[in-house]
């Protein structure tokens, strides 16, 4: 009869190496999968909790948004995070972009752009209107002129006009666009550039 001894701790010692290999290859798995998390919350996306009322009803104080760093130049219509004033994270929507007069109010209590009125009621809070301060003012290049949905209870670029800067932000204060809504679940939403904005040329 063949003896078996060697054969068993042999194959015991093979055993020993394939779970040293496969508790290495997790702990590899582990930390790359975590350098990946960390670079694309460096460089690609982000997250972003609400804290105000100032975008109402789009967004609630505590609802958090994924923002994407990767999204390109500003748009009209664009609910954007940025460098705010006094260096603050802050998010509000894109009204006007460099070039854009952008003036309140018209006839009918609208804010225009380039001479467009905007028909807001898509996203305006219930109830709210446009703006209670009139403005006029032209967007310089690089600059976005920046309004929250719930603008009575919104201090943006209307709120500003009077320090340096003339209530502008800079392009490059941009962090990223605002993609959805995640959180809470029951919230969760896609957002989308309101097509009014189409209409402005």
């Amino acid at each position: 009869m063949a003896r078996q001894g060697p054969v068993t701790k042999k194959a015991e010692g093979v055993g020993r190496e394939k779970k040293k290999g496969g508790f290495r290859e997790t702990v590899l798995l582990l930390v790359l999968g975590v350098g990946i998390a960390m670079l694309l919350r460096a460089f690609v996306i982000g997250s972003f909790y609400i804290p105000s009322e100032s975008m109402e009803n789009t967004l609630l104080v505590n609802d958090q948004v994924v923002v994407n760093k990767l999204a390109g130049k500003p748009e009209r219509g664009d609910i954007v995070v940025f460098k705010g004033w006094g260096g603050v994270d802050t998010i509000k929507r894109v009204i006007g972009v460099g070039g854009d007069k952008v003036v309140c109010c018209d006839a009918m209590k609208r804010i225009t752009v380039n001479g467009t009125p905007l028909e807001e009621k898509s996203y305006l809070y219930p109830g709210d209107y446009a703006s209670g301060k009139k403005f006029d003012v032209t967007v310089p290049a690089g600059k976005l002129w920046l309004m929250g949905d719930h603008r009575s209870a919104s201090r943006d670029s209307r709120g500003h006009m009077e320090e340096p800067g003339g209530g502008f932000i800079s392009e490059d204060a941009v962090i990223g666009k605002a993609v959805v809504r995640y959180w809470p679940l029951s919230r969760g939403y896609l957002f989308s550039r309101p097509d009014i904005f189409d209409k402005v040329k």
